[in-house]
């Protein structure tokens, strides 16, 4: 039997890349946010409907992709996601309207399943002592798409304001930039596309499908021997209880089986703290979010490419000690940190004052040629709903929304120092903590006969809970303030971390039919408190 050599970093790595592609489609949307609000006239609903758009987008891709996962396999459902991210980012450079647009990152979305079948592929092909390492890089993919999104729409947005003739040839202006921005995620889809033809298939999908010399020749390849008995018996017995073509409904019967109920409620858990912490609406409205601080355009826009590099140094650090340190001791710190470090940005931003001195308001008048707002001079305002409320009564919305940040700039007394530095400790926090490890959770607690149909409910879950973050985030910060919605995160911060100190156990160097063994055991069930043990 011939036997060709794969490499298992090199593969992860390809697979890896759809998290880059994410992170890229995810966070240069956050730059256009201004230039688009003006050009198609958006309320803050419609806002939150283009950002959230691929959020919405992926709980329908979600619902098939199990299915398509166990029966096409891991390898070419990637190959499809891939040609979905291209599809969707040359329509929404080519976007003509709020609709087209809001279709074609809806589009983009169904790609957004990238993360959770590079979990499982990722998963299957690494040795327990390299997963939580391998399934990691998803996450630093991620952050460094994040990264250079909002080093490219600080660049082009530098390019904008500039009179060079690298702006001139590519005819930046206003009213094109946002297009700009949106089309940088084509060419890296397109390697992505190209490379993942060169990977195989999983091998625990082709036990599943009873393609057990095609599993053996991939195993071998990854190990570079012919001493895979041992990995191939483990994964037969794992497989044994399995009925083969079974039907989707049959598969999702399977995730209620008695010994499947403690790995069901800690994936439940940590998917939805995840995202209730408000990581989506800081990364994905970064600059909106520094300006409320006051620091002007070209400064939140530099600030979100801060949160980018703390981001990659964070979930590096989090690589670097996954399997050392373990999974429990990263979620569980880095959780507390990410609460308090939320409660600092509530205290900084509650605490904030809003007031136009006359001189102010004559200079605003002169360079900004807006209605008169006299009538507001020296009158303090304790947060930035009534502020904002004040401004949008005399001058109208259209008005206030294009000057909001010149006149938040020109208003505010806040302690932006400690805002700046919550919002960074929480970045830095998630970033080595429950960002990457949901992933290497989701990829190592499910049996593999499962997991192509848990990861995506889970995923499916967490994508749930992301939209309704993403689309409302605009209409809280108009109408609730920035106050009170990091409050809001921290709560949810603090109830995660009291549910995962509960329940969360140490999978490292485990292998995944060891770790399906210890969570249906009655030592596991003894060692979590009874309240977390109930009707497992």
């Amino acid at each position: 039997m011939s036997r060709r050599k794969y490499n298992v970093l090199y593969c992860a790595l390809v697979v890896a890349l759809g998290g880059f592609i994410f992170g890229l489609d995810a966070a240069l949307i956050s730059g256009t946010i201004k230039f688009v609000t003006t050009e198609f006239g958006l309320s803050e609903l419609e806002v939150g409907t283009v950002v959230s758009a691929p959020g919405f987008g992926v709980l329908f891709a979600l619902m098939i992709t199990g299915h398509l996962c166990d029966r096409f396999g891991r390898r070419l459902t990637l190959l499809l996601i891939s040609f979905t991210y291209i599809f969707s980012a040359i329509a929404s450079v080519m976007a003509t309207s709020f609709e087209a647009l809001v279709f074609a990152r809806f589009i983009g979305g169904l790609a957004f399943t990238s993360l959770s079948v590079a979990a499982m592929y990722i998963g299957e092909i690494a040795p327990s002592r390299l997963r939580g390492k391998l399934v990691s890089m998803i996450q630093i993919n991620i952050v460094v798409g994040l990264s250079l999104a909002y080093f490219a729409n600080y660049g082009l947005l530098a390019l904008l304001g500039s009179d060079s003739e690298l702006s001139q040839l590519m005819g930046i202006n206003d009213k094109n930039i946002w297009r700009w921005m949106l089309g940088v995620e084509i060419i890296p889809a397109v390697v992505w596309f190209l490379l993942l033809t060169g990977i195989p298939h999983s091998p625990r999908w082709l036990m599943m499908k009873d393609k057990v010399d095609k599993a053996a020749v991939i195993l071998n390849g990854f190990n570079k021997t012919t001493e895979c008995e041992a990995e191939l018996n483990d994964i037969r017995k794992s497989l044994a209880s399995h009925v083969k073509n079974e039907s989707f409904i049959a598969s999702m019967k399977g995730l209620f089986e008695p010994n499947i109920r403690m790995a069901m409620l800690i994936a439940f858990t940590i998917a939805v703290v995840q995202q209730t912490t408000g990581i989506n609406a800081i990364m994905f409205y970064a600059p909106t979010v520094f300006e409320q601080l006051g620091i002007g355009t070209d400064a939140a826009f530099f600030q979100a490419t801060i949160l980018g590099l703390v981001s990659i140094v964070f979930t590096v650090i989090a690589i670097l000690l996954i399997d050392k340190v373990g999974r429990r001791p990263l979620v569980i710190y880095g959780l507390g940190l990410a609460t308090v470090s939320l409660f600092a940005c509530y205290l900084g931003f509650a605490n904030a004052v809003y007031l136009l001195s006359p001189e102010v308001i004559q200079q605003l008048h002169q360079s900004l040629n807006i209605a008169d707002i006299s009538s507001l001079a020296n009158v303090s305002f304790d947060n930035d709903v009534d502020f904002k409320d004040a401004l949008e009564g005399l001058i109208g919305l259209s008005e206030a929304k294009v000057h909001e940040s010149i006149l938040l700039q020109s208003a505010v007394t806040i302690d932006a120092t400690l805002i700046i530095s919550g919002i960074i400790g929480f970045i830095a926090a998630f970033h080595f903590s429950i960002g990457p490890i949901m992933w290497v959770l989701f990829s190592e607690i499910f049996p593999t006969h499962i997991r192509g149909i848990a990861i995506p409910v889970f995923a499916f879950i967490a994508s749930i809970v992301s939209y309704f973050v993403q689309q409302f985030f605009p209409w809280q910060l108009n109408n609730f303030g920035a106050d009170l919605t990091f409050l809001m995160y921290a709560c949810f911060g603090v109830i995660g971390f009291v549910m995962l100190y509960k329940i969360m156990p140490e999978t490292k160097n485990k292998t995944i039919e060891e770790i399906e063994a210890y969570l249906s055991s009655k030592s596991f069930k003894k060692a979590i408190p009874k309240k977390a043990a109930i009707e497992l």
